[in-house]
């Protein structure tokens, strides 16, 4: 029997992606097959493919970040899920095809009625947003935030939780996304047309608390300067200058601009988080899942696609118009 997948044959545009065959196979011990039903496509596929992004697979490869599936089959001593379970996972790259066979460390279950659209968003995008405010920083209520690059897949999933949390929020994006920014509680600022330095200086004299920043370079440097003293800006951008250019980056700002400010910078990465410990992302997701159940909240999904049609996702991810999401998903849920 087989099964396709979609691989990044050489660095380049979309059209690189090209569909192939598999075989598929049994499940080694302590191994899962997954029947992938959603991947999601994100600024960090489209990294990989164009050859920009540090510690990218080794061409060929299949993209797509994280998973949500139903396991097909398991291996020899796989005890926490069973077939027919429905599971996420974190995965880095392989998403981008019909079948993908994982460690059973790395499954969370997910809840049967939950759309795998919108589940499939929570894995990389809403934990990252949840663990900046939560664990990067411990935000409270009426604290005062930036989130530079807001309508985006993390931006949006930080408007999100953090309106439950009851922040006061800014966020930058262009104007014609101005709309969805005020229906998620922020004040939004048209990078564009104004200098979110001047607005939120005139409306904040004292300074916000906390500066979430998914753009890098000189938003970062712009975005020191709107902290009150004892403020944190958390950058979360990929790495694409490799991991020790972004230290350094890091350690200048730091050096530079914040000892005798009391301010301060601190990097988040889902994936090195979890490389280091899985535990936060297993206790996490979970909790999303749960609100996601309540309707607390609820992911913006700009275009579902058929799961090998990744060459469209992608153009249209990269023509820059997207607000919140963009999936892949198994036909039938189509």
């Amino acid at each position: 029997m087989k099964y396709k997948s979609v691989i990044v044959t050489r660095k380049g545009s979309p059209e690189v992606l090209k569909i192939i065959e598999n075989d598929l196979r049994a499940p080694l011990p302590g191994e899962a097959r997954i029947k992938i039903l959603a991947t999601s496509v994100g600024r960090t596929d489209i990294g990989y493919r164009k050859g920009e992004l540090s510690f990218a697979p080794k061409i060929p490869f299949v993209p797509g970040y994280e998973i949500m599936g139903v396991v097909d089959a398991v291996g020899e001593g796989v005890t926490n899920v069973a077939v027919d379970d429905r599971v996420a996972a974190l995965i880095g790259h392989g998403g981008y095809s019909e079948y993908i066979y994982l460690g059973k460390e790395h499954l969370v279950l997910v809840p049967p009625t939950l759309d795998p659209a919108e589940v499939v968003t929570l894995v990389l995008n809403y934990v990252s947003a949840y663990q900046m405010l939560h664990r990067s920083v411990q935000v409270k209520a009426g604290d005062k935030v930036l989130i530079i690059g807001a309508s985006g897949g993390v931006g949006t999933a930080l408007l999100q939780l953090g309106k439950l949390a009851n922040l006061t929020m800014y966020g930058t994006a262009s104007c014609s996304k101005h709309n969805i920014l005020t229906d998620l509680g922020a004040i939004p600022i048209d990078y564009h047309t104004q200098h979110f330095v001047d607005v939120i200086h005139r409306a904040e004299p004292d300074g916000i608390d906390f500066v979430f920043d998914g753009m890098g370079g000189n938003y970062a440097e712009r975005g020191l300067a709107v902290l009150r003293r004892g403020g944190i800006l958390v950058e979360y951008p990929a790495p694409s200058a490799g991991l020790f250019t972004l230290l350094g980056g890091i350690a200048r700002l730091t050096l530079a601009n914040l000892r005798q400010k009391g301010k301060s910078v601190k990097s988040y990465g889902a994936s090195a988080l979890y490389r280091m410990d899985k535990r936060p992302f297993m206790d996490d997701l979970p909790v999303l899942f749960h609100l996601l159940e309540e309707g607390k909240i609820k992911p913006i999904i700009a275009k579902r696609f058929p799961i090998l049609e990744a060459v469209q996702a992608n153009e249209l991810l990269e023509g820059g118009q997207v607000i919140g999401n963009v999936v892949l998903l198994a036909p039938e849920l189509l």
